[in-house]
């Protein structure tokens, strides 16, 4: 009996497995893989018995033997355990509902280092792991995102790639389009989305008219086969994009390479068709971290600091929208303009600093990914969405690629102009 997941007609039973209701199937119908299920050649057990359908409930209901399977750990695996991989090791492997059956690394010292810290078995070569796993994070550099993704896919296992989905526009179609063709669940690392200071930012701005991101960090020395917009600004399209919700109407964009290789810093500009504009900057080659994001609209500003998780609201007092407008009273013979000064933020203009629960960003993400398996449910940023984000990179790529630093075709043009002119002046 298949799982179809769909918008209408569908349940979910006490086990999370997505149903019709009423025994009506949605007119569009897709079957996504689901642990315990039989998937062809994937690696989940098969079941030994079908599950049946009960006539006498108001919802169908799978028979026990299904349940007891599919309330079982999930046995999952990740690939790549370097700097961010360990982190996906570590929270998997603390997660109730989660079996960490092995990690691959092809870094002998660091990978039964993980293992052993974790209690599961490392191996060099995730080849091994097809027939073990009803899931798996890949954290591997981004230049092998398609080649170890495109084995799971095709083999109908549920997989979460680490972003930027892959390292140019044309890979990560081709995974999306695979995840498509084999039903198979993709689920992509933007993990900001599940930053809880970002999720209060985004139900308190109402409808954007004007976003200010600035995505700042020192150099790390890591994600060198990938510039600044795949490292660090992907996560700010993204967000922006699911912000504002309208097409991009034109992008502006210049960057420059410090340290060679790629771009390294970006100054980006959204022109969205409802009329929004967004200013976006990311830099990996800067003295400090900072993630922040500033957004305006009728309702007012609000301000949210991604790593700090405090996001403050300003807004229009009863006051000020109608009481006698402030310049009136300043402008009065015994005004006292501190005493206004000083009212301007709490008497005429509303100060709210809501309560940021303390959620960890990367453990949601991981328990969203295990949730989807097992719910069968489309992901908060599943293939098509990070789709969306790199179709965008890739508009930004292009503006930074063509910018003429001179004005004119002649002179110094995109991201490595400015790196040669000075190394050849330097002889």
């Amino acid at each position: 009996m298949p799982v179809w997941a769909s918008a209408e007609s569908r349940d979910r039973t006490a086990v999370g497995v997505v149903l019709p209701v009423s025994g009506e199937y949605p007119a569009k119908r897709r079957r996504l893989t689901v642990p315990g299920m039989k998937r062809g050649r994937s690696a989940a057990p098969h079941l030994t018995t079908t599950p049946t359908l009960s006539a006498t409930c108001s919802r169908y209901e799978v028979e026990a033997p299904f349940r007891m399977r599919l309330m079982k750990r999930l046995k999952l695996a990740v690939v790549g355990v370097g700097a961010l991989g360990r982190h996906h090791a570590r929270i998997l492997a603390e997660l109730d509902t989660v079996e960490l059956v092995a990690v691959a690394e092809t870094n002998a010292e660091t990978g039964r280092a993980i293992a052993e810290a974790h209690g599961t078995e490392w191996t060099s070569d995730y080849h091994d792991l097809f027939d073990r796993i009803d899931g798996v994070s890949i954290a591997v550099p981004t230049r092998f995102h398609l080649p170890v993704a495109t084995e799971f896919l095709k083999r109908g296992i549920p997989t979460l790639v680490e972003k930027p989905l892959a390292t140019t526009l044309d890979e990560a179609e081709q995974l999306v389009q695979l995840a498509d063709d084999r039903e198979t669940l993709l689920q992509v690392g933007h993990v900001e989305k599940f930053n809880p200071a970002m999720r209060v930012a985004a139900r308190l701005c109402g409808s954007p008219k004007y976003i200010r991101a600035e995505r700042l960090s020192p150099y790390a020395f890591r994600s060198t086969d990938i510039g600044v917009v795949h490292d660090l600004m992907i996560h700010d399209l993204d967000l922006v994009l699911d912000l504002v919700d309208s097409p991009v109407r034109d992008v502006q964009a210049f960057g420059l390479s410090i340290l060679g290789g790629h771009e390294d810093c970006v100054q980006a500009r959204l022109l969205f068709e409802n009329g929004c504009i967004a200013d976006l900057t990311s830099n990996r080659v800067n003295p400090a971290a900072k993630r922040s994001m500033l957004i305006w609209s009728d309702l007012g500003t609000v301000s949210a600091d991604l790593m700090s998780r405090e996001v403050v609201s300003y807004s229009a007092s009863q006051t000020l929208r109608y009481g006698t407008p402030l310049l009136e009273q300043a402008a009065l013979p015994d005004a006292d303009i501190e005493q206004l000064k000083r009212d301007v933020f709490g008497k005429f203009l509303k100060v709210e600093q809501p309560t940021v629960p303390p959620a960890d960003a990367l453990t949601d993400e991981l328990a969203d990914f295990v949730d989807c398996i097992r719910q069968g449910r489309r992901p908060l940023v599943d293939g098509h969405r990070a789709l969306s984000a790199m179709r965008l990179a890739d508009r930004v790529l292009e503006c930074v690629a063509g910018h003429q630093w001179d004005g004119h075709a002649d002179g110094p043009v995109g991201p490595f102009a400015q790196v040669r002119h000075h190394r050849k002046l330097a002889g």
